[in-house]
């Protein structure tokens, strides 16, 4: 097993956009440095040559400033802040640009690779940054 702790703003790959020429670019600017900081962080271990793979990556999400109550409780959750990050951004999109990173890291060869793939979101806590705790395990 193999694990990586990326550090970053996690990134969704959603669609792409067409701007001309037959030529297509992805719509968030996010990405590009999302897949970049994964592919660092990959090319740092050394992985085997293994036919499958099962991924497992935690998302880190910064709270919104909502969540917090104001004043001198300024660092207090609200009592009704919610306990997961069920909106923007999709963790099936996160996990595709994520993916990409680690193909580029050289964790698996190809996306088809990886027969298991499981994805959370969370909030991180004080003193916490956001990001991706990722672990790519073979699959035997």
């Amino acid at each position: 097993m193999i694990e990586i702790d990326v550090i970053g703003t996690p990134a969704p790959q959603g669609s792409k956009r067409h701007v001309g020429n037959g030529r297509m670019v992805e719509s968030s600017k996010k990405v590009k440095p999302w897949r970049a900081a994964i592919t660092a962080e990959a090319l740092n271990h050394t992985f085997g040559p293994w036919p499958y793979v099962a991924v497992f990556a935690t998302f880190r999400l910064q709270r919104p400033k909502s969540h917090y109550r104001t004043g001198r409780f300024a660092d207090q959750l609200r009592a009704d802040a919610p306990v997961y990050p069920a909106r923007y951004p999709d963790v099936d999109k996160l996990c595709r640009s994520t993916l990409d990173g680690l193909k580029a890291g050289g964790a698996f060869g190809d996306d088809a690779q990886v027969v298991i793939l499981g994805a959370r979101k969370v909030y991180v806590d004080h003193g916490q940054e956001p990001g991706a705790r990722i672990r790519v395990y073979p699959v035997l």
